[in-house]
């Protein structure tokens, strides 16, 4: 572990914080709703009287897109690299149980929660997955990608696949969980958000094959349109286009290509991320997933030591720990088995 590649994983799950956090007061909502209850997103908000989801959550409070990021992190690191389908279930399934009791609607995602109950009913984990199309596994993957090295790019899908089979055993879903997973991993080693993003298109493009096929638009190729689409056009035309021409649902083809092509065309990592925040759809979600890359890619200086250290108190963060453990297995090469179907 260096120096340079801790500051970067950290970084990254932090982004993966920050950008949920932001994105917490208007996932759900429409981009004219989100302007009537807040204007302009530039920083933590309280969820507003419009919000459904996260109603009543405080500023800078993160939702399921950050805590199951962390859960999956602590499997990686129990399991020394690796997490089998079984465990890797109950504990969603308990993780949800305790956001239920808790009162919360910030539940598991519509994927996530079919491939569980398929689960529990004793359908295999390779077939309990098979109709997982939306974004529960990208929003997610950033611990693996932060412990796992992505110099052997089909090792390093092969392993995104199998830690996304459980639920997301589909061409969709396993293809943006790649592009995310990957994009943080060639951060975490140094490369640029361009060289990055590169990456993640290539693993998307690799990820496609796995699972079982779904209809939906190739994630790899339209990355390969959006970025340049958007980088063409001026700033105040942007948030329109991610809107009406690449999309902002939880479809894995949409939110997906909207984060990292955020990401792509970034010149500020915070402003990328309060844009995310206020385009409407998925937004928690959106800006997580840019933000990982983003911290990744640019490590500590992307973020205010403000906002860092909010996010971390508002909801009892302990990231450094998190990430020196992933990044143990990384120095060692890294398992590249993910989560096994045993």
């Amino acid at each position: 572990m260096t120096v340079a590649e801790r500051d970067r994983a950290l970084a990254a799950f932090r982004g993966l914080a920050i950008g949920d956090a932001l994105g917490m007061p208007t996932q759900s909502m429409s981009a004219d709703e989100i302007a009537a209850d807040y204007g302009r997103i530039t920083g933590f908000v309280d969820a507003g009287p419009h919000q459904r989801i996260a109603a009543g959550m405080p500023a800078a409070s993160v939702t399921d897109d950050t805590e199951q990021a962390v859960l999956l992190a602590e499997l990686l690191i129990d399991g020394d690299g690796r997490v089998d389908a079984d465990t890797f279930a109950r504990a969603l399934l308990a993780w949800e149980n305790r956001m239920r009791a808790r009162g919360s609607l910030d539940l598991l995602g519509p994927s996530t929660k079919a491939a569980l109950d398929r689960l529990t009913r004793g359908v295999p984990a390779a077939e309990a997955g098979r109709f997982g199309t939306t974004n529960g596994a990208a929003m997610r993957i950033t611990p693996l990608g932060i412990a796992i090295g992505a110099d052997d790019l089909d090792a390093f899908v092969d392993a995104v696949a199998r830690t996304s089979a459980a639920t997301h055993n589909t061409g969709l879903g396993i293809a943006g969980a790649s592009a995310v997973g990957a994009a943080v991993s060639a951060g975490v080693a140094g490369a640029d958000t361009d060289e990055a993003v590169r990456l993640g298109i290539a693993a998307a493009a690799l990820g496609a094959r796995h699972g079982h096929w779904v209809a939906g638009a190739d994630i790899a190729a339209r990355l390969r349109w959006s970025i340049p689409m958007l980088t063409a056009l001026a700033q105040d035309r942007r948030a329109e286009a991610l809107v009406q021409l690449v999309g902002t649902s939880v479809a894995s083809q949409e939110s997906v290509v909207a984060a990292l092509t955020i990401a792509a065309v970034a010149d500020d990592a915070w402003e990328a991320l309060c844009l995310a925040a206020s385009l409407g759809g998925d937004t928690d979600t959106i800006a997580a997933m840019a933000g990982a890359v983003l911290g990744a890619t640019r490590g500590a200086a992307a973020w205010p030591e403000a906002a860092v250290a909010t996010v971390e108190r508002v909801n009892d963060l302990a990231l450094p720990a998190l990430v020196d453990g992933l990044l143990r297995i990384r120095s060692r090469g890294g398992d590249a088995q993910g989560a096994s179907d045993d």
